[in-house]
């Protein structure tokens, strides 16, 4: 039994704006079949989509606060050239830059038009099959317990671990990286970006819930209500979703 990353929740106050903004900015489409803006490749909406990881804009009514996301995507370019003109492309979509300490480093940090950061890489040769999103990064205070509890939860084998970052790719060895890098301080509050998993064909979500639970994972109460989804939280506190097979 395993469950797969799907996408990557975005909340927003202007979710169709936000949804438009990563569509451009991954060269996908966007797609609003009900409340939600769904961006993925371009060629039809198929979800889950077979080989990259989406993005799911929520529209929620409150503002982000300013404190860091814990979650971020790392976009991938090909070249020097490619990265800077990424990055001049997405500031005139209406990216900012941010400041998350950074200091001086080959890669710019951006914050979307509500605040989410990310980063444009440099040029990587590990990336250079992964598509627009590189990797969806988690900032935690362990990478090896988290990677013990994510390599169960999630069919993705792990590819590197050490005191300081692990990551975790699809065994089919496509689409983007999952990694936990160890980053300074504790999580405060709840992140406006968290993954999605969906329970393959035939599999049992109730059962997975259980799993995740005999794992470590503690039940969310984000005031979701009566809805198909569970929410739960990893043993660092960082949010996540296990979708309803559709």
């Amino acid at each position: 039994m395993a469950l797969r990353p799907v996408q990557v929740n975005i909340k927003a106050l202007d979710a169709a704006a936000v949804g438009r903004f990563w569509a451009e900015a991954l060269g996908w489409s966007a797609h609003s079949p009900g409340v939600t803006t769904y961006v993925g490749p371009v060629g039809g909406l198929v979800w889950p989509d077979p080989v990259a990881v989406g993005v799911d804009v929520v529209p929620v009514p409150e503002p982000g606060t300013t404190t860091k996301n814990r979650v971020h995507l790392d976009l991938a370019t090909t070249s020097a050239a490619h990265q800077r003109e990424l990055v001049a492309r997405l500031k005139a979509l209406g990216a900012t830059p941010a400041h998350v300490g950074q200091g001086e480093v080959p890669w710019t940090v951006l914050a979307d038009p509500e605040g989410n950061e990310f980063c444009v890489l440099e040029p990587r040769e590990i990336y250079r099959d992964t598509g627009p999103i590189a990797a969806v990064v988690v900032d935690c205070a362990d990478p090896r317990a988290m990677a013990r509890f994510w390599g169960e939860a999630v069919d993705w084998p792990l590819r590197e671990v050490t005191d300081d970052h692990a990551a975790l790719r699809s065994a089919k060895g496509v689409g983007p990286y999952l990694e936990f890098l160890r980053t300074p301080g504790v999580k405060t509050v709840p992140d406006r970006v968290h993954l999605d998993l969906l329970p393959y064909p035939g599999d049992d979500k109730a059962a997975e819930v259980a799993r995740l639970r005999s794992l470590g994972a503690t039940d969310l109460d984000l005031g979701q209500g009566d809805v198909p989804w569970t929410c739960l939280a990893d043993p660092e506190g960082h949010e996540f979703c296990v979708l309803a097979p559709s």
